[in-house]
Order: C-alpha cells, then structure tokens, then sequence
C-alpha cells in the first residue's frame, strides 16, 4: 500500500494563514480532499497522512473530521498545546479517535532554538509516548543539536523528521547539515521524511540530480526502513505538480529492492504511525 506520508488541507483566510505570503499567492485558496483524492489515484497511491498547518486544537479536530469523511485519509498529525498543564487531558481526549496518530508543534518558527528543550515541551512529549503517539519535527538545520539532544531524553518516542530538516538545497550545500543528520539519525526511534525538497530547491529550474545528494544523506543515515515518502502537498505545488514532486523519490528508489521501495513508499509510514488500515 502506497502512502503519502505528509499533506496538508486548508480553508484559506489571509488573517489564518499569514505564512502564506505573495510569492505563495498559488496557495491562497482553499485545499481540501477533494482537490487531492484524484492526485493520489492518478499516482498509484493509496492514502495520505494529513500534518497540521495551524496551530490550533480547532484545526485538529476539524481535521479528524475530514478524516471521518475521507477514507484515503489514513491518518492525523494534529496540533496542541505540549506545554500546557493540561495537555494529558488533550491527548487523551484526541487519542480516543485511532486516526489521530502524532502531534506536530511549528518548532521552527519558535524565536527560542531551545523551546524544543525546556521542562514542560518534554512533558508533553512524554504523554505522547504514554499513548504510543508520533511527534513529528518541523525543523531547520540549526535545530539539529537541540533535535538530537531532545530525541535522546526520550528514547520511547517514535519521531518523525519532516523535509529532510529543509537542507539549503538552492544553495547546493550540505555541512554541517550532513553532519547533524548523520548524528540524529543514530537514534532508532527517529524516521526522516523525504518530503518537501522542491520548495528547498530553485522554484523554477531545479531538476532531479539536485536532489541527490541530499537523498544519498538520508538513506544513507537512515536506511531505507526509516524514511517515508511525502508529497507536502499542497506547498509542494509552488515549484512543481505532485506527479513531479512524488516522481523525483520513485525515481532515486530504483536502486533499491522491491521491498525497501515498498517500504519507503507506504509500508514505513504505516509502521511508524501504526496505522490501522481497513480494506
């Protein structure tokens, strides 16, 4: 089973959505399942894991509901508070719904490189460990030492790296990037996502090769039982169609066998967020 393993939905209003600035204006609009149900089935793939793009517990629940409503969505990486004194009471409450898998927190654009560190964030990410949830990290390559400080104080929980921690791909550079995946990916309870690569890269003239050696880092690192393929769709569409986007990962995997390509293309994503997959 082929599964994207990171994609977004969205009712766009600019006062939610201030990311989204003018050199994104494709992306101020609506992004809902129905936009993206027919790009999965034209490129073979069976389902999607939907990641939070706000923060706000209203946006998770709204998207537990699509959830409900969409069966190719297998899957929710939700949002809330890690830090709040209630958050055993949230994660429990959204755990009660097995489409809820893992929790995202927009750790990137925090003004402090070490909130991911401070007392109360790791509480909160041990009640995920509690209730055998996912934390996925959104971060950039200077949050590399503090990610592997952080894995390293909670060795039960599964982590997720999404964008590859968006590598200066423009820029064709690759240390202490490099360096710092390599390190991270020694923990066994952290999977990487090759994901988001277009939007790291030059919008309009980036072509496959650019690519590579960034993928030969993380497969490198990780192996290829702990990456999962990802279209970041619909951001991805900025500097390419989701068939380009996906195709750039299906193309790298050639070399591998036809397991760990099955692997990389859904069988890791349904491990690692233990997906519970209904015919």
């Amino acid at each position: 089973m082929k599964i994207d393993s990171h994609q977004h939905f969205w009712k766009y209003t600019p006062a939610e959505f201030g990311w989204i600035d003018q050199k994104m204006q494709l992306l101020q609009r609506d992004f809902l399942p129905l936009h993206l149900e027919s790009e999965l089935q034209l490129n073979g793939f069976h389902g999607s894991i939907a990641v939070q793009a706000r923060q706000s517990l209203e946006e998770t629940e709204w998207l537990l509901d699509l959830a409900g409503r969409y069966h190719f969505i297998k899957g929710i990486v939700g949002w809330l508070d890690l830090c709040s004194a209630d958050v055993k009471q949230q994660v429990s409450v959204l755990a009660e719904n097995p489409l809820f898998v893992g929790v995202r927190h927009i750790l990137q654009d925090e003004p402090d490189d070490n909130f991911m560190l401070q007392d109360k964030f790791l509480n909160g990410l041990q009640i995920l460990q509690r209730f055998n949830l996912v934390y996925d990290l959104l971060i950039f390559p200077r949050h590399l030492p503090q990610a592997i400080k952080l894995v390293a104080q909670i060795p039960g929980t599964r982590f997720v790296l999404d964008h590859l921690a968006k590598p200066f791909i423009k820029k064709k550079l690759l240390s202490p990037w490099q360096e710092g995946i390599a390190d991270l990916a020694k923990f066994p309870n952290v999977w990487c996502k090759v994901s988001g690569m277009v939007t790291e890269a030059d919008w309009q003239n980036w072509k496959f090769e650019d690519f590579v050696p960034y993928l030969d880092t993380v497969f490198g690192a990780f192996g290829p039982n702990r990456i999962l393929i990802g279209s970041d769709w619909p951001v991805c569409t900025l500097a390419g169609s989701y068939q380009q986007v996906v195709s750039i990962v299906i193309q790298y995997l050639k070399k591998y066998t036809a397991v760990q390509q099955e692997a990389v293309l859904g069988g890791n994503a349904m491990k690692v967020y233990r997906l519970q997959i209904k015919p």
